[in-house]
């Protein structure tokens, strides 16, 4: 298969040479055909050996597409593309890598939560281009340590990343392509900048990015789904208690909240379309929905005074354990009482 030509922006390296540190490897670089995406994702709920935290890195033409998982569980998704780098909503991603099966390819790797949260955060900041000085490799830690740079480092050296976190200068530990434990990290540096046995100087592009502590989770496409379902028969039992009048307060309220809590333009999205793929997190649908939900009921009891309760028991009855984990009904004034 011929590989892509795409490549980093700003750079020479091409997305198809990147390879990201690792610690065991699951499934080893192949073409996405022999894979099947859906077993792979759904090991951990098979086999506890699948509870890994780790990535799956699909190479596709024009993009890298990074899915992040944390215990077996897909969290997030992001991309690296000729255009830049983004955050990317799971069912984009996924659509994307089932899109190009025939021509993409697929690894699958261990990797520690923190490097995860780097490699979300390289694509959600994004990171910034770094110039650096080729034939000068040992002057990298100190040009940092000068400036009193916090942050992390990415460091491409012909398609293998390494990344490099600094505090106020000083340089605290990181995540390396190829390096053995017993080389010092300066050392490792040094040898990124190496030519090869042919005399040639490898590829390099490096950027700079805020550290991030935690892997953000994404609320998965299932998720998404269920708050759409809930939205509508909400709708709907309120619509059959008022006699009609529910529905015209409902689209204005969620237009209305929808410019403060914008995972309602998906969620208030009428069932007979196609899902609107969102980057959000289960917090923000549960919040969305009970700001929506209280406004719209209490309109609701102005036509039919108390039938909140009879409302939200009928339409939430099949998600309530969702719900009720989610803190739902605590955010609104009424009891249900199942």
């Amino acid at each position: 298969m011929r590989l892509s030509t795409a490549r980093l922006v700003n750079t020479r390296i091409r997305l198809a040479q990147l390879q990201f540190p690792a610690g065991q490897v699951h499934v080893p670089r192949t073409r996405s055909i022999f894979v099947h995406l859906d077993n792979l994702l759904h090991f951990a709920k098979v086999d506890r050996e699948g509870r890994v935290d780790g990535y799956v890195a699909a190479y596709l033409p024009d993009e890298v597409v990074l899915l992040l998982l944390r215990g077996g569980e897909l969290a997030t998704a992001v991309s690296i593309g000729e255009a830049g780098r983004e955050v990317l909503p799971i069912a984009t991603a996924l659509a994307d890598i089932r899109r190009e099966v025939e021509r993409g390819e697929l690894v699958f790797c261990d990797a520690p939560v923190k490097q995860l949260a780097w490699m979300y955060a390289s694509c959600a900041a994004p990171a910034e281009p770094r110039l650096l000085d080729s034939e000068r490799p040992q002057q990298v830690f100190p040009a940092l340590n000068e400036e009193k740079f916090t942050g992390v480092l990415e460091l491409i050296s012909d398609g293998c990343v390494n990344y490099f976190r600094f505090k106020e200068g000083g340089f605290l530990d990181g995540f390396f392509w190829d390096k053995d434990d017993d080389t010092p990290v300066r050392s490792h540096v040094e040898t990124l900048f190496a030519p090869t046995d042919a005399g040639e100087r490898p590829e390099i592009a490096a950027a700079v990015f805020p550290d991030a502590a935690e892997l953000p989770i994404q609320a998965p496409p299932e998720l998404v789904q269920t708050y759409r379902e809930l939205f509508w028969a909400i709708v709907a039992a309120a619509d059959a208690e008022a006699s009609g009048e529910a529905m015209k307060h409902a689209v204005r309220l969620r237009d209305l909240t929808g410019k403060v809590h914008t995972p309602l333009e998906a969620i208030g999205l009428p069932l007979d379309r196609d899902a609107t793929p969102i980057v959000t997190t289960p917090e923000a649908l549960n919040v969305a929905l009970s700001d929506w939900a209280l406004p719209f009921l209490e309109q609701v009891e102005i036509v039919a005074p108390g039938v909140a309760p009879a409302v939200l028991e009928s339409a939430t009855r099949d998600h309530r354990f969702v719900l009720q984990k989610a803190g739902f009904y605590d955010r609104l004034p009424w009891t249900v009482h199942w």
